[in-house]
């Protein structure tokens, strides 16, 4: 198998017709048809189903497709990537970040590894679902989120857990208290993310629902920095991590929840089974140092 047959395969799946296929391959019919035959053969099951109404993969051909993909997408980014380091004579070290992750340790981190030489650091903001993709691609090598996933092909490290603190509009009735869930669940919420779920909204969310308690959702945001403006606003109140606290907003007040137990984890994704390179090794340490520093209460 050659990775022309991938790409011959992924160009028909995306059409479901052989002579639209052929045409943005620049080929003719026959030889094609051909060739998705030989796959099929090689591979030991049928990818399509055949009718008069054209082509429709068979379960077997969506899943083929999806590693297919994923596949021809890894193989790009290296050659992408090695043309790069090629040019820059530097190693490239790619990091992928949730928004609310750019608050505590991970930008030390960052500060760290640009301290190297000959590496050059790529930072992308993804979602915990993106990340695992990004890393099964070789985009990313190492990714920070809030999900734990499950994926054979990643594996996942809980750094530590992350307070949770209410953002109050300056003035508020619980300023200057430790509010129960209860007492927060009388004013009206702002959510961040609205998309793509499943997200840290979500993780908000269940803190109220596994207490029973409703809230009245009045805003929806995409970012942190939109939902503490709105909280600012007098909109309503959000629950944000601890480390959010470090941002300093005219009108808007931290205060610590009651319960202590109401947490979110700081999750680090890794390639599984991959041996690691020095620099991994090197992010790995300059990490646990920082994360240490956390908890034996050295972090400013």
């Amino acid at each position: 198998m050659e990775l022309r047959h991938l790409r011959y395969f992924c160009v028909v799946a995306e059409e479901l017709n052989l002579t639209c296929a052929a045409k943005r391959l620049h080929m003719s019919q026959p030889p094609l048809s051909r060739q998705i035959k030989q796959l099929e053969q090689e591979v030991g099951v049928e990818l399509f189903e055949r009718s008069s109404r054209g082509l429709r993969l068979t379960p077997s051909g969506i899943f083929f497709q999806q590693r297919a993909l994923e596949i021809l997408e890894k193989v790009d980014v290296t050659i992408d990537t090695t043309r790069h380091m090629a040019r820059s004579k530097r190693t490239l070290f790619g990091i992928g970040f949730v928004p609310s992750i750019f608050y505590g340790q991970i930008p030390m981190l960052v500060r760290d590894l640009r301290q190297i030489e000959n590496v050059e650091i790529s930072l992308t903001e993804l979602t915990t679902i993106q990340q695992v993709q990004a890393l099964k691609a070789g985009r990313i090598d190492m990714g920070f989120g809030r999900l734990r996933i499950d994926d054979p092909d990643v594996e996942q490290e809980i750094l530590f857990n992350e307070p949770f603190i209410a953002a109050l509009p300056s003035g508020h009735p619980l300023e200057g208290t430790t509010p129960t869930c209860e007492e927060l669940a009388r004013y009206p919420l702002i959510l961040f993310p609205a998309k793509p779920r499943p997200s840290l909204a979500d993780m908000v969310l269940g803190i109220f629902r596994r207490q029973g308690l409703k809230v009245e959702i009045i805003q929806e945001a995409n970012e942190v920095q939109t939902a503490l403006s709105l909280v600012a606003s007098g909109i309503g109140i959000t629950l944000v991590p601890e480390e959010v606290k470090r941002v300093q907003r005219d009108g808007i007040s931290y205060v610590a929840l009651a319960d202590k137990t109401i947490t979110s984890p700081v999750v680090c994704s890794r390639r599984r089974g991959e041996k690691p390179s020095p620099l991994m090794n090197e992010a790995t340490t300059i990490l646990h140092k920082l994360v240490d520093d956390r908890f034996m209460g050295r972090y400013p």
